[in-house]
């Protein structure tokens, strides 16, 4: 019999959404390079894209009152399926209370062509955005995105601007293995635009 795929996992008292393996970057330390769980999950690569039938399906097993918050955040990144992700996000708004986190890279708006920021308004309560450096250049190196032709360090800041209209709780994060020099630097470019700064403990699932 095969193994159904993870569409949602718990860690502690959270529940994260894992509805896409898409991503346009490759971080150099995601922590899909270290193997294929995270924080003991089952195993998060999707054999297909599951679709918004199958995510409810999953849901509807859950005790979503029970969490603490409901995250999009899985082996991918979920504004790659923003139609998809605002759909769950609906469907869960709609039979729970739980408040919900979109952790993304900040490059939807790229991804899908189109300034997506106002759509997060009332679906959203919390956005978390992957600063990972303090300028262009060295956010290029770690975050190795694929896009051509296009500053992504300053689309994803000025996605982070735009969004936080709409959801008042956003924030900007770099992971502690950056050195202390990169997130003082990196305090300041969250100053700058008025958006919190939050420091990540990197975890190696190795």
């Amino acid at each position: 019999m095969k193994k159904a795929m993870t569409i949602s996992y718990e860690i502690e008292d959270k529940l994260y959404l894992n509805i896409t393996n898409k991503c346009p970057c490759n971080c150099a330390f995601c922590i899909r390079n270290n193997g294929d769980t995270a924080y003991g999950s089952d195993p998060l690569w999707l054999d297909h894209q599951p679709n918004e039938e199958e995510i409810i399906e999953n849901l509807s097993s859950r005790e979503l009152d029970s969490y603490k918050e409901i995250i999009f955040c899985g082996y991918g990144e979920p504004t790659c399926e923003f139609d998809l992700m605002k759909k769950t996000a609906a469907h869960i708004r709609s039979v729970s209370k739980t408040p919900i986190r979109v952790n993304t890279n900040g490059l939807g708006s790229v991804i899908n062509k189109r300034d997506i920021a106002p759509e997060f308004k009332g679906l959203f309560d919390t956005v978390s955005i992957s600063l990972n450096a303090s300028d262009a250049e060295a956010y290029d190196k770690v975050t190795r995105p694929s896009f051509k032709n296009v500053n992504s360090f300053e689309e994803m800041l000025d996605f982070a601007k735009k969004v936080s209209a709409y959801v008042p709780d956003t924030m900007l994060t770099v992971v502690d293995i950056i050195g202390e020099e990169e997130i003082k630097k990196s305090q300041a470019i969250a100053d700058s635009i008025g958006i919190r700064l939050r420091v990540r403990e990197y975890i190696d699932e190795e």
